[in-house]
C-alpha cells in the first residue's frame, strides 16, 4: 500500500503563518502536521511509499524536509505546478496526477495533510484489510449545520456507505467524512473515469461520492478525535489541547 498525502493548499485563512510556508509543515507540540501523519501510519508496516502532493511555490520546503526525514520507508515528492489559489488543480486533480504520474496500481491511502489526530490511523488501515475494498472515515456530529459544511454519510448496519453528500443543503445524517480515505487497488483506476465523467474536483470527497453507487465503499468510526488545521483558531486550539498519537497496540 502506498500513502498519498495532499498538500498542495495556499491555506489562505491561516495568512501570514502559511503566506510563505506549507501549511503541513507547521508545527503542533514541537512536530509538524505531517511528521505527526507519517510517523502514526509507519507504524502499520504497510506502507511502501509515501507521497506528497505539492504546490510548485512550496516544492522546495517539501523536499528540504524529505532530505532532513530519517525515515527507512520511500518519500517521493510530486510538484503539481500550481504557483496560487486561483489556478490550483483541485485534490482529486492532485490524486490522479500522482496516480498516472507514478503508475500507481495498488491500493492507496489518500489523506490530507492538515489534519491531526488523537488515535492511530493503523487502526483504520486494520479496519480496512477487514473489509478488503475502499473505505472512509466517519464521525458523529451534533450540529446539522456543521454537517451542512462537511460531506455526510448514511451507512448501513455493516458500515457501508448508502449515501455520501457534499456539503448538503438538508443533511439525511449526523455522520461526517473527514478527509482520510483507502482506496482499495481495483478502485483506484476509477479515479480518472470519475474525473472524466464530471466528478468534482475540488473537495477530496468528491471521488467517493462518485464511486459509492459503483463500487462497495464502507465507513470506519473514528475511534478519537481529529484537529483540523483550517484557521489560526483552530490551529491556537491545537497548539494548547492537543496530546498526540495513542498508540495503536
Amino acid at each position: 500500500m502506498k500513502c498519498l498525502i495532499l498538500a498542495a493548499g495556499y491555506a489562505t485563512r491561516l495568512y501570514p503563518l502559511t503566506e510563505n510556508f506549507p501549511k503541513p509543515l507547521l508545527e503542533i507540540k514541537g512536530k509538524s502536521i505531517i511528521d505527526w501523519l507519517v510517523d502514526d501510519i509507519s507504524e502499520s508496516n504497510t506502507i511502501n511509499e509515501f507521497i506528497i502532493v505539492s504546490n510548485h511555490r512550496f516544492i522546495n520546503f517539501f523536499e528540504n524536509w524529505k532530505n532532513n526525514k530519517k525515515f527507512n520507508t520511500k518519500i517521493t515528492i510530486i510538484d503539481d505546478g500550481t504557483t496560487n489559489n486561483e489556478n490550483r488543480l483541485g485534490a482529486v486533480v492532485d490524486i490522479e496526477l500522482a496516480i498516472s504520474k507514478l503508475n500507481i496500481a495498488e491500493d492507496l491511502m489518500v489523506i490530507a495533510g492538515d489534519n491531526v489526530l488523537d488515535f492511530s490511523l493503523c487502526k483504520f488501515i486494520e479496519y480496512f484489510k477487514t473489509k478488503k475494498a475502499t473505505c472512509v472515515m466517519r464521525y458523529y456530529e451534533e450540529d446539522l449545520n456543521k454537517v451542512k459544511k462537511s460531506a455526510s454519510l448514511v451507512v448501513d448496519k455493516n458500515d457501508k456507505v448508502l449515501e455520501m453528500l457534499e456539503k448538503p443543503e438538508n443533511p439525511t445524517s449526523h455522520y461526517c467524512c473527514p478527509p482520510f480515505y483507502i482506496y482499495e487497488k481495483n478502485d483506484v483506476k476509477m479515479v480518472n473515469k470519475a474525473l472524466a465523467s464530471g466528478s468534482k474536483k475540488d473537495a477530496p470527497g468528491s471521488f467517493i461520492n462518485w464511486l459509492y453507487d459503483k463500487s462497495d465503499v464502507y465507513a470506519f468510526f473514528m475511534p478519537g478525535n481529529r484537529y483540523d488545521i483550517g484557521d489560526l483558531k483552530s490551529y491556537e486550539n491545537a497548539q494548547v489541547n492537543y496530546e498526540g498519537v495513542k498508540k495503536w497496540k
